[in-house]
């Protein structure tokens, strides 16, 4: 009896679709097949197949066309995609289509694995002699005289946007691809430094597990040598012929990273990250996929890298809230990588100086095995930290004399200094001074922040923008004042206060272009003073050793937030910061303004550290039964109307089982209650047990679609959402 297909398609539908198997062609689970859709075609993955005694088969469309010879992918990562489909409350065929590149998820032939590469012509080194070019095209014809590159390693060539460079000479016939990459192996350039006691520790207890599924919490302190511990367990990883997933929070910190793993490992490093052109992508994807390749390095969606030769998984910065997928299927990468690991019995490694509530409650609960890295040994101390009480004080800018005094004093000494706001643009608020009245966005109904550079207001939650006006649209004033300070007012204020020393901004706004962030870092001589202003991009991961001095500018707000994870997040950015001083020799300082000197959170982080401060925050979650005491779903819905979210929110809530091991808020607006021109609203469930909790929600989920007022919003379901908003 032929059987059916039971196929995911990349559509935001709770369910799987059913086809008859194409004619020619065998399709396993795990296999791409083209399939008729609507009036288009589209590729979707074979999940099951089933007899056709169990359908209506007469009624069913015939699949087109199988697109792989052998299963793409493999039943390990099959049975995870379907598990975390049915915990993150996802659509089957959004999770299995984040399980591909791009360039897989498209009816094309699979690539071939080889990288291209990319090579002088003779006309190129006959402009290269003659010294015709100039800039990055000169730069890149430089780099290629010493022979053919890849792709990969011209990534890792600090050459800024090598692609536009490329383009034109390749157009101008000065530089060709190749059709093959070199073999990029290369013997290690960097010894492996001798590890310190507790990193030694932290490496033997890993790799004896290696054998077995086991998660270990690495809470070391910033600049104590986490990353050397990544790296001695991916080469004993690589000396047992196995395969290692090294996950990092941001795309800024993979360039750094794939340099030193290169230098330490002398073996081909993976990247994959959503700056990567799609090529590249499913490339490396499919060189880890055939076992051909090692080590890969990643963001958030390399969690879904097959891993035929499984070893080791390395989630660094574990703590860090980009691991979160916000939108579409919204899995959690950390998470998925320690299901991962348990279905590949692989220890899995969780990384941070600042470790996640959720991380701590787990070690205290048994589940992860705590490691810890308690002294830098390349730094002299730990950074001495000071508070600066702003009350009272006559401020420049947002900075208090006693902040500029000791900055003057770090740059007198030829050093350099962090000054850190984390919020862009010149001023949050533009304010008439004559009437009162400030610059909203029209869409949000909240305060457009002002960019001076740009002379536009510009709303930091939907991204709409207005020119500056000349005068007060209400009054006809001139006199329209700028409050508060972002990093451009920053980075003016201290160019003008400064004017021998060079200022570098580094926020969303100067590293728009690809490579800018790292052409930036590039600027500054490891021996000459420079001062940095930068937003939570220079938080972590970035080792500067002539930084000693931090200044953490406008922490206030995370003080008086209502969001319950305000303390931890907080917390971890203030600890993240100062870690950034002193990470050598020279002794760093932080310095910390604020108009609440004596609040709790702040005394109990900076006398006792980030352990004693989690445990209160820890404590302070059980006595509310807060996460990650409690477990969470959040329904979010949006739609032109009010009247049109509160119907389909009420249908919704009316829809909930009623049971007392469900506590439910809401009906209700949004903290955010207008965005981008739509009313937003939310239903919050919430449960002591995750077993009820998914109990509960997994059939309702079903049933949301079908509402009435279902088709008038747009909703979606996030599962231990990591805010509210």
């Amino acid at each position: 009896m032929p059987s059916v297909l039971r196929i995911a398609l990349p559509v935001p539908l709770p369910t799987l679709f059913d086809y008859l198997p194409p004619t020619a062609g065998e399709a396993d689970v795990g296999s791409r097949v083209l399939v008729p859709f609507g009036r288009g075609k589209a590729v979707g993955v074979v999940v099951e197949t089933e007899a056709a005694a169990n359908v209506d088969s007469k009624r069913l469309k015939r699949a087109l066309r199988v697109l792989d010879p052998s299963p793409l992918l493999d039943a390990e990562l099959m049975a995870t995609l379907a598990w975390a489909a049915d915990y993150w409350l996802g659509a089957p065929g959004e999770a299995y289509a984040n399980a591909l590149p791009l360039l897989l998820r498209e009816d094309k032939p699979l690539p071939e694995t080889q990288e291209p590469v990319w090579q002088l012509t003779h006309a190129g080194r006959s402009a290269l002699d003659a010294g015709s070019r100039r800039g990055g095209s000169r730069a890149l014809l430089q780099t290629l005289s010493e022979g053919p590159l890849s792709v990969t390693d011209l990534d890792t060539a600090a050459l800024g946007d090598w692609r536009a460079a490329a383009r034109r000479l390749s157009e101008a016939g000065l530089i060709e691809r190749g059709e093959q990459a070199p073999p990029t192996a290369t013997h290690p350039s960097m010894p492996a430094p001798a590890l310190h006691p507790e990193q030694q520790a932290a490496v033997h207890a890993v790799s004896e597990a290696f054998d077995r599924f086991q998660a270990f919490l690495l809470d070391g302190v910033t600049g104590s040598g986490k990353t050397e511990v990544y790296l001695a367990l991916i080469e004993r990883a690589l000396a047992q012929g196995k395969q290692a997933l090294l996950l990092v929070p941001e795309i800024g910190l993979a360039p750094q990273t794939v340099r030193r793993l290169r230098d330490r490992l002398g073996v081909p490093i993976e990247v994959l990250h959503s700056n990567l052109a799609e090529g590249e992508r499913a490339r490396a994807w499919l060189r880890m996929r055939s076992g051909e390749s090692k080590v890969v390095l990643g963001t958030r969606s390399a969690v879904f890298t097959p891993l035929p030769q499984a070893g080791v998984i390395i989630v660094d910065e574990e703590h860090d809230s980009a691991y979160k997928q916000q939108e579409g299927f919204r899995y959690h990468a950390r998470d998925l990588a320690l299901v991962r690991a348990r279905s590949l019995n692989v220890p899995v490694l969780l990384g941070s100086a600042t470790p996640s509530l959720e991380s701590l409650a787990n070690v205290e609960a048994g589940r992860y095995q705590a490691l810890h890295l308690r002294s830098r040994p390349a730094a002299s101390r730990p950074p001495q930290v000071q508070i600066i009480d702003m009350r009272a004080q006559r401020l420049e800018h947002g900075l208090s004399p006693a902040l500029l005094h000791t900055v003057s004093e770090t740059i007198a000494r030829g050093e350099q200094v962090l000054v850190f706001r984390n919020r862009r643009g010149y001023a949050p608020v533009l304010l008439c001074h004559g009437c009162g009245w400030h610059a909203d966005c029209p869409r949000c109904e909240r305060p457009m922040t002002l960019h001076a550079a740009w002379r536009r207001l510009i709303c930091h939650h939907c991204d709409h923008t207005s020119p500056l006006p000349a005068s007060c649209p209400a009054c006809g004033s001139q006199e329209l004042k700028p409050q508060g300070q972002g990093t451009e007012r920053l980075e003016e204020a201290l160019t003008a206060h400064f004017p021998q020393t060079p200022v570098l901004r580094i926020d969303r706004e100067t590293t728009r272009r690809r490579d800018a962030f790292e052409q930036l870092l590039g600027r500054l001589h490891a021996d000459a003073p420079a001062i940095l202003v930068g937003t939570q991009m220079l938080a972590k991961g970035h080792d500067l050793p002539n930084l000693t001095l931090v200044a953490i500018v406008g922490v206030d707000e995370g003080l008086l937030s209502v969001d319950f994870r305000a303390g931890e997040r907080l917390a971890q950015l203030v600890v993240q910061v100062a870690g950034r001083a002193g990470r050598a020799q020279k002794p760093g300082r932080v310095l910390l303004q604020t108009h609440h000197p004596d609040h709790p959170l702040l005394r109990s982080l900076l006398s006792q550290g980030y352990a004693a401060a989690a445990k209160d925050l820890l404590s302070e979650r059980r006595q509310a039964l807060l996460p990650p005491y409690a477990h969470q779903v959040l329904l979010r819905c949006d739609a032109h109307q009010r009247d049109t979210v509160d119907a389909f929110l009420g249908e919704a809530r009316a829809a909930l089982p009623d049971t007392d091991t469900l506590q439910i808020a809401g009906p209700m607006p949004a903290p955010m209650p207008l965005r981008a021109g739509r009313h937003r609203g939310q239903l919050l469930i919430e449960s002591d047990h995750r077993r009820h909790l998914h109990a509960a929600v997994r059939p309702w989920a079903m049933r949301l679609a079908q509402l009435p007022g279902a088709r008038k919003v747009r909703w979606s379901l996030d599962v231990d959402p990591i805010d509210l908003y």
